[in-house]
Formats: C-alpha cells, sequence, structure tokens
C-alpha cells in the first residue's frame, strides 16, 4: 500500500519540526557538558559495559539520566528526519530538495558516531569541538530545506538579490563561520569539559581571555556585515521576504551576542551557556535562511518593489 501524497503544509511542518530538532539537540549536548554528565554512559554505542541503558552505580545517577537522555534524542531527531525525507521523497519534489531531505538521516548517523568517538576519546577538547560542528552544518542544510520546502517545484528559478548583495550574504556566512569555529575554541579552553575527570592539561592550552576576544570581535565583524546587508536590502528594495529574514537575523545575531557578553562577564555560568549554544543554532538557521531568500521560484510579490 503506497502512503498517501503529503501536503505541502505537512512537508512544511516536518521541515520546522526537524530544524526545531536538530537545534534542540545542540541544546541538550550543551546541557550534558556543562553538567559534567559527558561520561554519564562512559563507552558507546552501549551506555555502561555491556548495557545500553544507565547501570545503578556506574556513574552518579544524573549524570547517567542527562547522557542516556541526550543519546535517546537522538533517536527522536531520527524519526522526525526519516518522516521529512519520506514525505519529500512520495511528494516527488525537485532534485534539491531530496538532497537536502537525504542529508538529514545520513548527517545525524555519522554525528552519532563522531559523539561516540567523542567518548571513547574521553571528552579530548577537540573531539568535543569537532562533534559541535557536524550539529551546525546540520542546522544549516535543515534552514535551507526549510526555507525552500514551499516553492513550487514547476517554477523556473528567479534571483531576488543582484549579485553584489548575493556576494555580501556569502561573506556573511563566511563571517558566521569563523564566529563558530572560534567559539569551539573557547569551550576547549573554558571550564565545561563535560566530565570533572577530564584535567586541565586535556583542555586548549591558549589563553581563554585572548580567544574570547577573537571571538568577539568576529562576531562584532559578523553582526556590522549583517546589519550592512540590512540597510543595503532596503536602499534596492528587496522583496518583503528577504528584508524579514535580514531583520530576523540582526535581531538574532544582536541577542546572542549579549548573551555571549553577559556570559563571558559572570564567568559562563551554565544556563547561559546552554542558551548560547542554542543561539549559536538559532543565528546558523537564520543565516541559511537568509542565504536560501536570493533565490525564489515563481513571479516576484508585486509589492517588491513597493516598500
Amino acid at each position: 500500500m503506497r502512503l498517501p501524497e503529503p501536503s505541502l503544509r505537512t512537508q512544511w511542518w516536518l521541515a520546522l519540526a526537524n530544524l526545531i530538532c536538530q537545534i534542540g539537540i545542540m541544546a541538550s549536548g550543551a546541557t550534558v557538558r556543562v553538567t559534567a554528565s559527558g561520561l554519564g554512559c562512559e563507552t558507546w554505542p552501549r551506555c555502561n559495559g555491556d548495557s545500553f541503558v544507565p547501570v545503578p552505580g556506574a556513574a552518579p545517577w544524573i549524570h547517567q539520566i542527562i547522557e542516556f537522555g541526550n543519546r535517546t534524542l537522538t533517536f527522536v531527531l531520527t524519526a522526525v528526519s526519516i518522516a521529512l525525507l519520506l514525505a519529500v521523497l512520495r511528494a516527488g519534489r525537485r532534485k534539491h530538495l531530496k538532497m537536502l531531505a537525504w542529508i538529514m538521516p545520513f548527517g545525524i548517523l555519522a554525528q552519532g558516531i563522531v559523539g561516540g568517538i567523542t567518548v571513547l576519546a574521553g571528552l579530548l577538547w577537540w573531539t568535543v569541538a569537532i562533534h559541535l560542528i557536524p550539529s551546525l552544518a546540520l542546522v544549516w542544510f535543515a534552514s535551507m530545506l526549510f526555507a525552500r520546502i514551499r516553492e513550487d517545484d514547476d517554477e523556473p528559478v528567479r534571483r531576488t538579490v543582484g549579485t553584489p548583495l548575493r556576494l555580501l550574504t556569502l561573506l556573511s556566512g563566511v563571517a558566521l563561520a569563523a564566529v563558530l569555529v572560534t567559539g569551539t575554541l573557547v569551550t576547549g579552553a573554558g571550564p565545561h569539559a563535560g566530565d570533572a575527570r577530564v584535567g586541565a592539561h586535556e583542555r586548549l592550552q591558549i589563553d581563554i581571555d585572548l580567544l574570547a576576544h577573537i571571538h568577539g570581535e568576529l562576531m562584532l565583524a559578523y553582526l556590522a556585515l549583517v546589519i550592512g546587508l540590512l540597510f543595503a536590502l532596503y536602499a534596492v528594495g528587496a522583496e518583503r521576504l528577504v528584508k524579514r529574514r535580514a531583520i530576523y537575523l540582526a535581531i538574532g545575531v544582536l541577542g546572542q551576542g549579549l548573551i555571549g557578553i553577559v556570559q563571558y562577564w559572570m564567568g559562563v555560568p551554565e544556563l547561559l551557556v546552554i542558551a548560547h549554544v542554542a543561539g549559536a543554532g538559532i543565528v546558523t538557521a537564520l543565516t541559511g535562511m537568509l542565504w536560501a531568500s536570493g533565490r525564489s521560484r515563481g513571479a516576484a510579490p508585486v509589492s517588491a518593489t513597493a516598500d
């Protein structure tokens, strides 16, 4: 029996759920790290010894619950991504959307393996950093899929912004990548190693204040690019959707920067670390959606040059 063809609305909701879950599992991973629960399950793919579930006494129970809960969320995310893939395939969507949909479950599988290596390596700082980067890449691809899922596959592609603004959007994405990479270095030198047994000699041996200032300065450069892009979009009378996404991104970057500043001056409290990681996912998603809006399908809105 063939599955019924999913509506565009159903596909959109699945794409949204996938994007939210991708960001959510980043936040849950940060929770594991700041609560020192990274080795609550001391091995992988099992949890403790020969057991796939927590074993009483193998580690503090709260650490086991948090780490095992994070692993369990991976199955939820996988189920959502598979449902999205099946919906896109069943609806016979265009090749680009199918490619993005295929990336989701296989990316999650690869990310799970990287997470396992991180645990087996004893939470070395560089393995933790490598563990975060694929999650951010998956958020980017998920945001692209979400932004384009409602487009009519039969309509021709059209550019919504000119080449200079397209390049400026690309440059802002490159700046974001630099911000995210330096953010992982700050994490590697910071106090939240993921487990109390990880010694200081196993952390990144670079002054954290220096790294934090480099990270912050790159964040300011990224914010300047985003604000400049926003003004440029208004100056050329870009389409309303493009301008709206640029506004959301500017607000997101400002909020993320504020969290980072407060976090730094308060000595990186746990809740703000989690919020900052979630914010990184949100800003990545907003940047991806703005990039996706540089091209669209169908006729341009009548109001595109009216506002």
